[in-house]
């Protein structure tokens, strides 16, 4: 069946392929909740604290590290696909021995990239604060804590190793209930260890990064006795101690990881560029720049859920070339994704100072915010767009697209422009942020054009189809 162009689906006949609203609302709903609970809930807690402790510095600083370690974070996340892919690979062949091996492998490359990364966190703080043009005393305050982070970013790699593995051989519950566990964990000890309660002494800015700490090292436990007690992994007999290394199975793992690890870091270190550029025009400017993400991050819940959805539609429906099929479930979702989060976002243009009221911002900060917010938030639809295209493309195993734009448009478009205009000299902080922060917006507006481009070819499809059937 010669496949029809993924243009020829217009917006009149999408609700004649493709699944219906309420499937993929179906769909939606646990993904949401997963996003949302599972992994956005804990840092919106995190930082509600952190905020009442009502010293600007302090949530600037928690803000601006926290961009800068979700990079190392989506590192780890994409060494964990080469693990599922490589041990996924041969739990698939019931060549459960060789699953074992290859994911010794990839564990110990895992931590040992971990352990580099954890020490030059930590010797490099000074750094890092330069880059983000800390005050001295911001200076001061932060380096213990990123310091103590640093700690948790190699269990953090550690845990999402072991996770590798789990996915590998289709057990995503366990993965889900430890990083439940983990996430109740940090919440509860961020507020005893923040605030000083139930006996523990008054840690402030520190009782974060220790709570952060104490997550990651629980969670780790929790999956390494789990693996290594379970009867029904004794089949893959996992050892730690690596006998010997296979060079080729070391090198396959990286090559399958790097492309995923590049696209991940690429727009993590686009905020931490933007924090870095915004931070220029002083802390109360970094401190609203850490509110304004979060606000952004809590309206892009559902696109979250969205994209991982239409990356699951997208490759069911590639290998019996259902393009039309294809063009109306992502057309659909972007339709609903965009409907949801341009609601949150309206409600949070309307009142944007009584979010940050909320959090026990100050009131420098709730006007910055205030001013700034409504603004962007039409420009945010531009990242849920690109959000939801990469997702499918995805789907349709076309990563390379997905990666080699993002870094273009970031290096070729976003941080030349964006060190422009922090070279000019702007009256009001606001619109200095304000122009800074829609720059980084617009570059996502070119990836999305790039990502519609690719997806209309049907010379693409045909070699998707070519790629999934060898």
């Amino acid at each position: 069946m010669k496949p029809k162009d993924f243009q020829k689906t217009s917006l009149m006949e999408v609700g004649n392929y493709g699944i219906s609203y309420k499937k993929i609302l179906s769909y939606f709903y646990p993904e949401f909740i997963t996003a949302l609970i599972i992994y956005s809930l804990p840092q919106f807690i995190d930082f509600y604290f952190i905020c009442h402790l009502k010293v600007t510095n302090l949530y600037a600083i928690s803000g601006i590290v926290e961009n800068f370690l979700t990079m190392f974070t989506k590192s780890a996340e994409g060494l964990l696909v080469g693990t599922v892919v490589i041990s996924g690979y041969f739990n698939g062949l019931k060549e459960h021995k060789k699953a074992g091996e290859s994911f010794v492998d990839a564990f110990w490359t895992t931590i040992v990239l971990g352990f580099c990364i954890s020490i030059l966190l930590y010797v490099g703080v000074s750094a890092i604060f330069r880059f983000n043009h800390f005050t001295p005393e911001m200076i001061q305050l932060g380096t213990p804590y990123l310091q103590t982070k640093s700690i948790g970013v190699f269990f953090l790699f550690f845990y999402f190793s072991l996770v590798g593995f789990f996915r590998a051989v289709k057990n995503t519950f366990t993965p889900m209930v430890v990083f439940a566990i983990g996430s109740t964990v940090f919440i509860l000890c961020d507020y005893l260890f923040i605030y000083g309660k139930c006996g523990f002494p008054q840690m402030g800015l520190m009782g974060s990064a220790v709570a952060y700490l104490v997550q990651y090292v629980v969670m780790s436990v929790l999956m390494l006795t789990y693996l290594l007690y379970a009867k029904k992994y004794e089949k893959y007999k996992v050892s730690l101690i690596p006998k010997s290394f296979k060079k080729d199975r070391v090198l396959r793992f990286l090559k399958l990881s790097f492309p995923v690890v590049v696209d991940k870091i690429s727009i993590a270190f686009a905020y931490v560029w933007l924090a870095s550029c915004i931070s220029k025009a002083g802390t109360n400017a970094s401190a609203a720049f850490s509110m304004l993400k979060q606000m952004e991050r809590l309206a892009f819940v559902p696109a979250i859920a969205f994209s991982q959805i239409i990356t699951f539609l997208v490759s069911n429906d590639l290998g019996s070339g259902k393009w039309n099929d294809i063009a109306a479930n992502i057309k659909k979702v972007v339709y609903l994704a965009s409907i949801m989060v341009g609601v949150i976002l309206a409600i949070g243009s309307l009142w944007p100072q009584f979010f940050s009221e909320f959090y026990g911002c100050a009131h420098e900060i709730c006007y910055l915010v205030g001013m700034i917010f409504p603004s962007l938030s039409i420009l945010v639809m531009f990242d849920l767009l690109q959000l939801i295209l990469s997702g499918a493309l995805r789907g349709a195993g076309d990563v390379q697209t997905v990666m080699k734009t993002r870094v273009a448009v970031i290096a070729c478009f976003f941080i030349p422009v964006t060190y422009l205009i922090s070279w000019m000299n702007f009256e009001q902080v606001v619109t200095n942020m304000l122009v800074t922060y829609a720059a980084f917006l617009i570059g996502n507006g070119l990836m999305s054009i790039v990502y519609i481009m690719r997806l209309r070819q049907t010379h693409w499809k045909k070699q998707n189809v070519r790629v999934m059937d060898e």
